[in-house]
C-alpha cells in the first residue's frame, strides 16, 4: 500500500494549514489564503525532485494522460501504441480524446517492447505510451530511440514507478511529456490526485490552460479576466490533495528505501525454490520496488505455486487473468464499447485504420504473463512478518 501506510501527523499538519484559511481552491481568494498555496508548493518541490521543468497537479492520474494527449494535439483520426500489459486507464484516456489505442507486446521486463512498436505503426499512429509496470522501468531509451526515428510523441505514463529512474535519471523527465498518479495504493499518495510532467514551455502552457476552462493564468489580472485560447475542462488539483502531496513527497525516498529491503529479503527466499526466474529489470538500480515479479516454467505450475503460498497466506496477483490490467481480458474493449451508442471514436470517419485487440498480436505478453506472478511489497514489514512470508515460500516449495 506504499505512501497510504505513512500517512501521519505530517499530513495533519499540511491539512490543518488549509483548513485555518478556509480557501480550498488552489487558485484565487489571494488575499484570504494569507500566503498559504499547497498545491503551487507541491508542484514546485516536485518539479525539483524530479529535476524537470513544469509540472502540473491534477485530480488523478487518468485525468493527467487526457490533459496531456491534449496538450499534444492527440485526437480524432490518431492512434496511440500502449502496452498489452497496463491499467485501463490509459486506453480510456486515449479514447477520451477521440484516438484509438493499439495494443503492443511486452518483453521480458514485462513493459512494453521497443522491438515491437515498429510493427504496429501505421501512418495515423502519432504517439507512444510507454507504462512503467508495477515499479520498474520499461527500456524507455529504447523506446524514445525508435519514436524519434518515426517522428512520434512519447508519453510516459509513470503512475507506478513514482520515484524510480533509469540509467541515473529521474522516470517522467525522459519522453516529451509524463504523468504520475497519487491515488491511495501508489507509491505516495493524496487520496486522489495525479500529475503533468514535461520540459516543454508550450505543452505545459496547454496543459495548464485546459485543465482549468481555458483560463491563462495570467498573473497581472484577476480571476476570469485572462485571456483564453481555446476551451478547456476542469481537472484542477484542490488544496488538500496539494497538502498531503507535500507530506508525502518527503517520504518518498524513505518509501523506496524500505520497499527494496523488504523486496530483497523476499527476492532472497523466491531465488532458492527450483524453476523460478524473476521479471527483467533493465536498470535495478532505478527500481522503486513497489512489486515483485517472478515467473515459474509454465502456466499450471504458477497456478499450483500460487494457491500453495495463499493456503499459507501469502497472496501473489495473477495478472494475465486480471480484468484491468491486461488488455486481452477488457471484454468492453474489444466490443468497442465506449460510453457512448455510437461507439465513437471507433465509428469515427475521420479515422481509416483497423485496430485489432487479439492476443495473436502480443505472443510474448501472452507467454510470459501465463507463468508470471506479483507480490506487493510494503514499507512496513515487522521481522515477525517478513519470517512468517519467507517460511510461508519454503513451505510452499516444499509442496510444489
Amino acid at each position: 500500500m506504499a505512501g497510504s501506510e505513512l500517512i501521519g501527523k505530517e499530513e495533519a499538519k499540511e491539512v490543518m494549514d488549509i483548513l485555518e484559511t478556509g480557501i480550498f481552491m488552489r487558485y484565487g481568494f489571494d488575499e484570504e489564503r494569507k500566503g498559504v498555496f499547497k498545491v503551487k508548493e507541491f508542484e514546485k518541490a516536485f518539479a525539483d525532485y524530479l529535476g524537470i521543468g513544469y509540472t502540473l497537479g491534477v485530480t488523478s492520474g487518468s485525468a493527467a494522460l487526457k490533459v496531456a494527449l491534449t496538450a499534444m494535439d492527440v485526437g480524432p483520426g490518431d492512434e496511440v501504441i500502449a502496452p498489452a500489459f497496463d491499467f485501463i486507464a490509459t486506453y480510456e484516456a486515449i479514447l477520451e480524446v477521440g484516438a484509438i489505442p493499439v495494443m503492443g507486446d511486452i518483453d521480458d521486463s514485462l513493459n512494453l517492447d521497443p522491438d515491437d512498436i515498429e510493427s504496429k505503426i501505421t501512418p495515423a499512429t502519432k504517439c507512444v505510451i510507454p507504462v512503467h509496470m508495477c515499479g520498474a522501468a520499461a527500456r524507455i531509451d529504447k523506446i524514445i530511440e525508435v519514436a524519434k526515428k518515426h517522428n512520434l510523441l512519447v508519453l510516459e505514463d509513470n503512475a507506478q514507478a513514482c520515484g524510480g529512474s533509469y540509467k541515473g535519471k529521474k522516470l517522467g523527465t525522459l519522453g516529451d511529456m509524463a504523468i504520475l498518479s497519487f491515488d491511495y495504493y501508489k507509491t505516495m499518495t493524496t487520496g486522489e490526485g495525479g500529475m503533468v510532467l514535461t520540459n516543454s514551455k508550450g505543452l505545459y502552457e496547454r496543459s495548464d490552460w485546459y485543465h482549468d476552462h481555458g483560463h491563462d493564468h495570467n498573473p497581472n489580472v484577476g480571476r476570469g479576466d485572462e485571456g483564453r485560447s481555446f476551451l478547456g475542462f476542469n481537472f484542477r488539483m484542490n488544496e488538500f490533495q496539494g497538502a498531503v502531496g507535500l507530506a508525502q513527497l518527503r517520504k518518498l525516498d524513505y518509501i523506496i528505501a524500505e520497499q527494496r529491503k523488504n523486496k530483497a529479503a523476499i527476492k532472497d527466499a523466491l531465488g532458492a525454490v527450483e524453476g523460478i526466474g524473476f521479471r527483467k529489470l533493465f536498470d535495478p538500480d532505478g527500481d522503486s520496488a513497489t512489486f515483485l515479479g517472478f515467473n515459474l516454467p509454465d502456466e499450471k505450475t504458477t497456478k499450483r505455486f500460487q494457491k500453495l503460498l495463499a493456503g499459507k497466506g501469502v497472496g501473489t496477483i495473477y495478472y494475465r487473468d486480471n480484468t484491468w490490467h491486461y488488455a486481452p481480458r477488457w471484454e468492453h474493449l474489444i466490443a468497442r464499447a465506449t460510453a457512448n451508442s455510437k461507439k465513437f471514436p471507433f465509428t469515427n470517419p475521420m479515422y481509416k485504420g483497423k485496430v485489432e485487440y487479439r492476443v495473436e498480436n502480443i505472443p510474448h505478453a501472452e507467454e510470459i504473463m501465463s507463468r508470471t506472478l506479483f507480490m506487493i511489497i510494503p514499507v512496513r514489514m515487522s521481522e515477525e512478518k517478513m519470517n512468517e512470508t519467507v517460511a510461508a515460500i519454503r513451505e510452499a516449495a516444499k509442496e510444489l
